[in-house]
């Protein structure tokens, strides 16, 4: 937790050690940092209102460990963040940024559905890819962005390891197949048949089916609110706390 507090507050908030000496220590700063940085957030006050920047980055690790050297962003170090972040009364906003290949499906859909459920404003940008299940989290976001050389890759449920070829199993991937098309429609403008259709794609990759979108592509198709970079992802979050603080103050 004291990683996570040195994250959410930017470094501001008193020092967990209990002398002077250490609270006022270079080092220890430092030190605060660097775990704050690994965690790959930080907290910005601009203007008296504080917002935090969560990165989704590498793969998304959930219940399995992935190999030593893998980049990841590991589920439940996220969990809590969102949670802490939900509940902070300096945090006014969130904002994602993602560079993802994709992962683990629970894991990634259970991040998702936490972020879709925040009632402070989220924005989310993408850059690089926010490939197979970083698209469910890239629409969770109060409004999305993605940068025009950015690029998304749908397509249908995949499963590495042993699969019994049952009917079972298929039932199996085809429930979670639909919950993911479930998901994405509800938090976006794309119609599920349309979705269906570029999961389904031939012809667009080399060895699976599916369909791989640019930033512009990915806007058209309606599963991304605006193309736009940084500076456009926070000035929309921005916008949206002025309208979160006016409709409290009218509460």
């Amino acid at each position: 937790m004291d990683r996570l507090n040195n994250a959410l507050y930017g470094f501001t908030m008193p020092s967990p050690f209990s002398s002077e000496e250490a609270q006022g220590s270079p080092d220890n700063e430092q030190d605060a940092e660097k775990d704050a940085s690994a965690d790959g957030s930080v907290t910005i006050n601009k203007d008296g209102h504080y917002i935090h920047c969560l990165t989704v980055i590498g793969q998304v690790e959930g219940h399995y460990l992935l190999p030593s050297g893998t980049k990841a962003t590991k589920y439940e170090h996220v969990i809590p963040q969102l949670v802490a972040i939900e509940e902070s009364r300096d945090v006014e906003g969130l904002l994602v940024i993602l560079n993802t290949v994709g992962g683990d499906i629970e894991a990634g859909l259970a991040l998702a559905e936490l972020i879709a459920g925040m009632k402070k404003p989220v924005v989310s940008l993408v850059l690089g890819g926010g490939h197979s299940i970083g698209v469910p989290l890239a629409v969770s976001a109060d409004h999305s962005f993605i940068v025009p050389s950015a690029t998304m890759t749908i397509h249908p449920v995949r499963m590495t390891g042993l699969v019994l070829g049952v009917p079972q199993t298929l039932n199996y991937f085809q429930n979670m197949q639909e919950r993911i098309v479930r998901f994405v429609c509800e938090n976006s403008h794309i119609k599920p048949d349309r979705f269906r259709q570029l999961m389904h794609a031939t012809g667009e990759l080399v060895t699976d089916v599916g369909t791989v979108l640019n930033g512009d592509s990915a806007v058209q198709e309606g599963l991304i609110d605006s193309i736009g970079h940084l500076s456009d992802a926070l000035e929309c979050l921005y916008g949206l706390i002025a309208q979160h603080s006016k409709g409290d103050s009218h509460g």
